[in-house]
């Protein structure tokens, strides 16, 4: 019994000694749960981005941080993904701009109707100084902001009819995200805006509850609006950024160096998803004319017709954003 007990030791000895002679065995290994809500599949510019981040992180950690993807909502919508890094159950999120002025009030700004000339104006933007100083605030609010990541600009689909003038837009039943800026803008106009939170809005628009929807073209492409939706506006009414961001919780348990290598992989990852929008703005309005959706592309006439409708609302604005930062917004090259 005793040489049994023995040898029954040494296999034991041996194993953990085998175990701790592996490469890997001291490496713990953190889970990365990301979740990018709307309906954006693995192959979106959400899923790009995420999957740019990942590589890059992963490879710069030797694989001590492992992402786990959540696309197309699910782990529930912007609002409830935010939320849950705040509180550490979500590791990582890449989300649009719709609630996040519900955190920090300034991010809001961006969201005014025809405030960008392009999107080189809107990157310069973010990129620099005044996309920055947001970012920091998000600090404040139990959230580590990394980087700003593109939609692109918003445009106009729906059920009803085609949209030229302000005039085509009254009384149409439109999905807003949860955004004081967009609804405000489509009050004025005479829409009847209705938030909705994104998993809800392709059954809402089947059943006739909305009239239609406003988004970027990477959305309304990669979303299939084409199977719901009749008619598309090129509008650009509104430039759509978008932000990476991670937990507190995560952000504080890393070292610099894990810190930086994070930051790299946001930033590459922005990249990717601006390539990705730059592709989508070339080729999706043809993608969808090619699936049955009827075109209109608003002139500059037009959208100064649109400016002038917004001017109550652009009275609102200047009081909610300063005009200082409203300014330096427009002035930058």
């Amino acid at each position: 019994m005793e040489r049994l007990t023995g040898l029954m030791r040494g296999l034991a000895l041996a194993a953990v000694a085998a175990v701790a002679a592996w490469p890997g065995a001291a490496i713990a290994q953190q889970e990365v749960k990301i979740g990018y809500a709307l309906a954006a599949a693995p192959d979106s510019h959400y899923g790009v981005a995420a999957a740019k981040w990942q590589e890059v992180v992963e490879a710069g950690t030797d694989g001590r941080y492992t992402f786990r993807h959540f696309p197309s909502s699910g782990l529930g919508g912007e609002r409830e993904v935010i939320e849950g890094v705040q509180l550490g159950t979500i590791e990582a999120t890449i989300v649009s701009s719709g609630t996040l002025s519900n955190f920090v009030p300034d991010t809001g700004v961006f969201d005014i109707p025809f405030l960008f000339r392009d999107l080189q104006h809107a990157r310069a933007v973010l990129d620099g100084p005044i996309g920055q100083e947001i970012l920091e605030k998000f600090d404040q609010v139990g959230l580590v902001a990394l980087a700003w990541g593109e939609q692109g600009f918003r445009h106009i689909t729906n059920n009803r009819n085609a949209i030229a003038t302000p005039e085509d837009i009254a009384g149409l039943k439109l999905r807003t995200m949860e955004n004081p800026t967009h609804i405000t803008a489509f009050e004025t106009l005479g829409a009847a805006p209705t938030p909705m939170a994104w998993p809800e809005v392709i059954s809402a628009l089947q059943q006739g509850t909305i009239d239609g929807q406003e988004n970027p073209l990477s959305v309304i492409t990669s979303a299939k609006l084409s199977e719901v939706q009749e008619y598309l506006t090129l509008s650009g009414h509104v430039y759509s950024p978008a932000m990476l961001l991670v937990s507190k919780q995560l952000w504080d348990q890393m070292s610099p160096e894990d810190q930086q290598v994070f930051r790299d992989g946001a930033a590459q990852g922005v990249a990717a998803m601006r390539a990705f929008v730059d592709d989508v703005e070339k080729t999706g309005a043809e993608k969808l004319r090619e699936e049955g959706m009827e075109i209109g592309e608003l002139s500059a006439e037009q959208k100064a017709a649109f400016q002038e409708a917004l001017g109550a609302a652009y009275e609102q604005y200047y009081q909610t954003y300063s005009k200082e930062l409203i300014d330096r917004i427009i002035a930058t090259e």
